[in-house]
């Protein structure tokens, strides 16, 4: 594999996640390699529009070209249109905010999602990613995920983001195992403390999951409603936007 590629491509995901601009040596210093390297592949980001160098004050920052290609990439997930229904359904019986999220590699990217009309709630962006193993929609995804268990036992070390994040991987396998059996996901407080969810898997036609939607918000309200509860609607609305043709 070309490795000037793959370097460049570290080097976009980099500038893609910031909000400020970075210099030569702060990309070099987070992406450990020399400042004339990370300064040639700078120039062929600029050259090629994906990259802007904001003049005098010497940082790089990504364009709207790269959210451009994301923009073209997400139209492409026909589900989105299949689950809209079911999300807007759960929005109005919850009131919570509503997530339909994809798989990738060890985190969740949230494809879709509906806003909760409550003055506090969880915040997310379409676009954004989520340790899976933290965030409800990621254990609903891991949970049907083929060789689960022999995946979880040979990944790094999992980070702790909070006391309750299930970093020990034994202990994240029999959740997983908790969540095949009862069918919904429960994020209790495992990514941000203050937030929980609820989610279950988007099947497809071959019964594949391709997807799981879910719930998040502050973790007394989710508490008050009762897990129970909130997780049969959640399935509910799993069910209806499971009505998907084979990929």
């Amino acid at each position: 594999m070309n490795n000037t590629l793959i370097k460049g491509l570290r080097l976009l995901e980099v500038l893609a996640a910031r909000t400020q601009a970075l210099g030569v040596s702060e990309l070099a210093q987070e992406l450990e390699m020399g400042p004339s390297n990370v300064h040639r592949l700078l120039q062929a980001l600029v050259e090629t529009g994906y990259v802007v160098n904001e003049g005098g004050r010497g940082g790089y920052r990504a364009t709207l070209k790269v959210w451009e290609l994301g923009a073209q990439a997400l139209h492409k997930l026909d589900f989105r249109e299949t689950a809209a229904p079911a999300m807007r359904m759960l929005l109005a019986q919850t009131n919570e905010t509503v997530h339909l999220s994809v798989l990738s590699g060890e985190e969740v990217i949230y494809v879709d999602k509906l806003d909760s009309p409550e003055p506090i709630r969880a915040y997310s962006v379409i676009g954004g990613r989520a340790p899976a193993y933290c965030v409800a929609t990621g254990k609903a995804l891991l949970a049907w995920r083929e060789q689960t268990s022999i995946n979880l036992m040979t990944v790094r070390p999992l980070q702790m983001f909070t006391p309750s994040t299930l970093a020990d991987t034994s202990v994240l396998a029999l959740e997983l195992e908790r969540v095949r059996q009862q069918g919904y996901a429960v994020n209790r407080g495992e990514w941000r403390a203050s937030v929980w969810g609820i989610a279950a898997p988007v099947f497809d036609g071959s019964r594949r999951v391709v997807a799981a939607i879910g719930i998040s918000g502050p973790t007394a309200r989710i508490r008050s409603r009762g897990i129970k509860v909130l997780g049969e609607l959640v399935m509910v609305a799993a069910d209806q936007a499971s009505a998907l043709p084979a990929a």
